[in-house]
């Protein structure tokens, strides 16, 4: 076998090492997110009569909480795809909400998936404030002759009695 032979049948194959390399990390990387119950698990508990420690100990913890009273526990789960440095997209999402009355007896479960959730777009506007804009020199320069030299204490009020 002769040198050039010997190169070229290395450079194939470092090409075709670079090529499944570069491949492999195009490869988009699915996760899973959360606790979803089971379906059994939650036709085990009985409305009006399963209490919140029931329901804990039937589905496990919940991921998250009605934000202003405990009235109502949600298990999230969520299945997103992620390629490279690209935003990951969501490819499942479901919501399971089990709401309690304020004694903590449970009184419903009701499960939401992706497509019942709702777009919310921020406002955009900004929010005016008192003042004006101060360039980066004014902010360098605009001290200078404002404080008195080193010791002096000014006009402030004496707060320790000294």
């Amino acid at each position: 076998m002769n040198y050039c032979s010997m190169t070229l049948r290395l450079f194939k194959l470092s090409a075709l090492l670079f090529i499944l390399i570069f491949t492999a990390s195009c490869a988009p990387t699915v996760r899973n997110h959360g606790n979803f119950p089971k379906a059994e698990a939650v036709k085990k508990l009985q409305v009006g009569v399963s209490r919140r420690g029931d329901v804990r100990e039937a589905l496990g913890s919940p991921s998250s909480l009605s934000t202003f009273n405990d009235n109502t526990w949600y298990y999230i789960s969520r299945k997103t795809s992620q390629v490279a440095f690209y935003d990951p997209k969501t490819l499942r999402q479901t919501v399971l909400a089990i709401k309690f009355d304020n004694t903590g007896v449970y009184r419903a479960a009701k499960a939401y998936s992706y497509k019942d959730g709702r777009r919310i777009n921020p406002n955009d506007r900004k929010t005016p404030t008192t003042g004006r804009e101060v360039t980066f020199l004014e902010q360098m320069f605009g001290n200078i002759g404002r404080f008195a030299g080193s010791g002096a204490q000014g006009n402030a009020p004496d707060l320790f009695g000294n």
